[in-house]
């Protein structure tokens, strides 16, 4: 099928596009959210230690952020679509092995490294092509997208808890495996844009002299055409400071859902209450991420001003997280917690783009996410390490929050440093005015 506009439509099919992602977000981000649920089962079945069950969900996790680079090299060579297909094909193979249930490597090699690598060549490329299809309202786009995380995880959990108790684990698998085949379908309508012009801009052999139009195309080809990998943007400070901000975001993003249901129990809250947080967590990320791309489409904030201010107040609120004394003080900061957390996931995404160009966002953001994956992997076990040594839950919050500021200090830098960029450009772009060097030689002259 060939491709069906020349310049980003900005609206049109690319909704199409962005429901098809928000499916994908769904049947990736959210199943592994989720896929906790089968911890226990698999651990009684084996009869094994909770360290070695919990590899699943850690190879899981890793190939995810591993296969990154991968996802996005295979979406520049062929197209998001394919790359999409084929995520889906293998997330599904993940599960449906995993239904035989051998033995502890079996389900290493089935439900962690086939069902990660099959999210990342799918969730890559879905939030990638999405940034494609629009220019003027990426942030909505990307948040509405990216939102389909937030919705099926709040309803895969009470469905992934009935099909265990149906079908037993391995049925659940099996029948999730099959449902994730959905990812395919969501891939094939993701249509490749037939573009021979970078997204923010109009197409320059429109107004090139057609003198000009050869040598213009090949300068400002798309990046949806380009066919290598870019690695040299680890040589772009610009990109750098991204990946540091990056890195140091995700030492703090795991560490609040890791530790509030133990805090929680510290402070002598029921269980039942403490299952609620989680439902909170849940919605409030889901509005928060609607509610920000829908403001940083109306362009009023630049997006990374926008970010900053994101993350000082999901900071501030991981701050005060620790003085609730009660469950309501408790549900009160997660709330603001979750909130802050769902608008700085719904526009980092559109940052990056910002930051690097759309020519080279789709190898950035399998870069991005490869790096990021450190402070991911660095973050939970640096917060339990402090949380020992203090004897408090409340110790890992302020990690995080600590944290979450050094982050937003990258950030800064990386506007002042865009800032100065653009003022210089500005500064050689003017023309000078003619002088000439002898003024007395030309009066005599003319004389």
């Amino acid at each position: 099928m060939q491709g069906k506009e020349s310049n980003p439509p900005d609206g049109g099919y690319g909704w199409v596009v962005v429901v098809s992602a928000f499916m994908v977000m769904g049947l990736t981000a959210a199943v592994l959210k989720t896929f906790g649920l089968f911890f226990v089962e698999i651990q009684q079945h084996f009869d094994e230690l909770a360290s070695i069950t919990s590899w699943i969900t850690s190879i899981t996790i890793a190939i995810f952020h591993l296969g990154a680079p991968v996802a996005s090299s295979l979406c520049v060579k062929y197209t998001h679509r394919t790359v999409v297909i084929t995520g889906g094909l293998l997330a599904f193979s993940g599960m449906a092995l995993g239904f035989l249930g051998l033995n502890m490597i079996w389900m290493y090699a089935t439900t962690g490294f086939l069902q990660g690598l099959g999210i990342s060549f799918s969730w890559i490329p879905a939030i990638s092509i999405v940034s494609h299809y629009f220019s003027k309202k990426r942030a909505l786009a990307n948040a509405i997208a990216s939102a389909g995380e937030c919705a099926f995880a709040f309803t895969f959990g009470p469905f992934f808890q009935w099909l265990i108790g149906q079908y037993g684990w391995k049925g659940a698998l099996l029948i999730i495996g099959g449902i994730q085949l959905n990812i395919c379908v969501c891939g094939a309508l993701m249509r490749p844009l037939k573009s021979s012009c970078l997204p923010e801009t109009s197409c320059p052999e429109a107004e090139a002299p057609s003198g000009n139009r050869a040598s213009r195309r090949d300068k400002d080809k798309s990046p949806v055409t380009h066919k290598t990998f870019n690695w040299l943007l680890l040589r772009r400070l610009e990109f750098v400071l991204y990946a540091v901000f990056g890195i140091l975001a995700a030492m703090s993003f795991f560490v609040p859902p890791l530790f509030l249901v133990p805090l929680s129990y510290s402070l002598g809250i029921d269980e039942s209450w403490t299952a609620s947080l989680l439902s909170i967590l849940a919605m409030v990320d889901f509005a928060g991420r609607l509610l920000c791309g829908w403001y940083a489409n109306l362009h009023v904030t630049k997006t990374i001003h926008l970010l900053a201010m994101t993350i000082a107040l999901i900071s501030t609120s991981l701050m005060l997280l620790p003085l609730a004394n009660n469950y309501l003080s408790l549900a009160i900061f997660t709330g603001f917690y979750g909130f802050f957390f769902g608008t700085t996931v719904a526009i980092h995404i559109t940052v990056l783009a910002d930051v690097v160009g759309m020519s080279d966002f789709d190898s950035a953001l399998g870069l991005f996410m490869l790096i990021r994956s450190t402070g991911g992997f660095v973050g939970p076990p640096l917060a339990g390490l402090i949380v020992d040594m203090a004897g408090d839950y409340r110790a890992g919050f302020y990690m995080a929050g600590a944290t979450l500021i050094l982050s937003g200090v990258f950030l800064v830098i990386l506007d002042q440093f865009q800032q100065r960029k653009e003022e210089e450009s500005r500064t050689s772009s003017k023309p000078e005015k003619p002088t000439l060097p002898y003024p007395s030689l030309h009066f005599l002259k003319l004389q």
